[in-house]
């Protein structure tokens, strides 16, 4: 039994906690400063309430102290916080954030960590790595990447075609900060929301654009390796072109707190999502040019009695899946741990892994190739 505890009670916290208490191989301790964001979660065998501030190092090292591992699932400008926590308590670390300086901060933690920090655990950045990475090594010469994420809903019904379904601090985020990518074999900076493209797989139309930290740390792995390496979210027609409007035409970039009010307001959630995966990767194999794709879709379904969204099930169930492999030796124990050194092979077989091949067998190979345009 492994005691652990779980930053943040909202939609993905609370998930990982079920998944995590209901094998019974866990002891968990939810902790948030909001006491009314706790008593939603109810009474659970094996999960332990606290209302805490991650603000005060004090209490939060003293909560930290004994346990396995603490799993992040706070918005990401409270990263660090955690990540400095569990480097004084001896904990091992982990996280779901998307922000780029957030995982170089807890990279340079890690330099003389005794424990394991392994940020960016979720699903873009998270599995989408360990999926590109696991293609890649097919390939004796590598020419192109490309990674394709969307959360979507399943019934889109407003002019942005979106629904809330995480973090609205992290979508803002994901929207407005730079974005890196490998161009002609050079690591650059690209812009947000640009590079729009057209996006068709089963049928569906969706356009794909630039978003920040999908990448995780591929390109430092991938640096020298591979001639273009991009990634982009995917969505439903239209939701780029009045994204840019909010953010550079009324300036709401500028204007985080107020954009976070508005889209909250004005968006209602849905546990009716779909999240898609895609990535392909093209280059020589026996002196062959060749393409592998892996594509999937993951639906909302029942969990523990309750109707889970698919975000919340692929984010909470890839950061179950690492912590489980790194109780069990199969992920590195000390130090930066990134994503893609962890295998598919062996994430898929583990029990939270799974989630991911519910939908259809994993053949990458065999996988549907989707057809891309540029538009912008």
């Amino acid at each position: 039994m492994k005691d652990v505890v779980v930053i943040g009670a909202g939609h993905i916290g609370s998930t990982i906690a079920t998944l995590l208490s209901e094998t019974g191989d866990y002891r968990v301790t939810v902790a948030d400063q909001s006491a009314s964001q706790l008593a939603a979660l109810g009474t659970q065998a094996g999960v332990e309430h606290r209302v805490l501030n991650v603000s005060d190092a004090d209490a939060l090292r003293a909560l930290l102290v004994g346990k396995f591992a603490v799993l992040s699932a706070a918005p990401y400008h409270l990263t660090y916080l955690v990540a400095e926590a569990a480097k004084s308590a001896g904990a091992h670390y982990l996280d779901l954030t998307e922000d780029v300086a957030s995982t170089r901060k807890v990279k340079a933690l890690a330099v003389d960590a005794k424990t394991a920090f392994i940020p960016q655990c979720g699903l873009a950045p998270g599995f989408i790595s360990i999926v590109a990475a696991d293609l890649a090594r097919h390939f004796d010469t590598l020419h192109d990447v490309r990674l394709r994420v969307g959360a979507l809903p399943k019934y889109p019904s407003n002019a942005l075609n979106y629904n809330l379904t995480w973090s609205t601090d992290g979508v803002i985020n994901e929207y407005c900060e730079p974005c890196e990518a490998i161009v002609d074999g050079l690591p650059r900076q690209t812009r947000a929301l640009e590079e729009l493209e057209a996006f068709s797989l089963d049928g569906v139309t969706y356009e794909a654009f630039n978003t920040s930290g999908g990448l995780g740390t591929l390109c430092e792995t991938l640096d020298g390796k591979v001639r273009n390496l991009n990634y982009r979210t995917i969505r439903y027609p239209g939701h780029a072109a009045i994204m840019k409007a909010l953010l550079n035409d009324l300036r709401l970039r500028d204007r985080r707190e107020l954009l976070k009010d508005i889209l909250e307001n004005s968006l209602p959630a849905t546990l009716q999502d779909v999240v898609i995966v895609f990535v392909t990767v093209s280059g020589l194999k026996d002196g062959h040019l060749v393409q592998e794709t892996y594509a999937n879709k993951i639906y909302a379904r029942e969990m523990g009695g309750r109707m889970t969204s698919a975000i919340q099930i692929t984010t909470a169930s890839a950061i179950c899946a690492v912590l489980d492999m790194l109780r069990d030796g199969a992920v590195r124990s000390v130090g930066f741990v990134r994503q893609e050194e962890i295998a598919l092979t062996d994430f898929i077989a583990n029990r939270f892994g799974a989630a991911y091949a519910m939908a259809e067998d994993v053949h990458p190979a065999r996988a549907p190739v989707a057809s891309m345009a540029n538009v912008a």
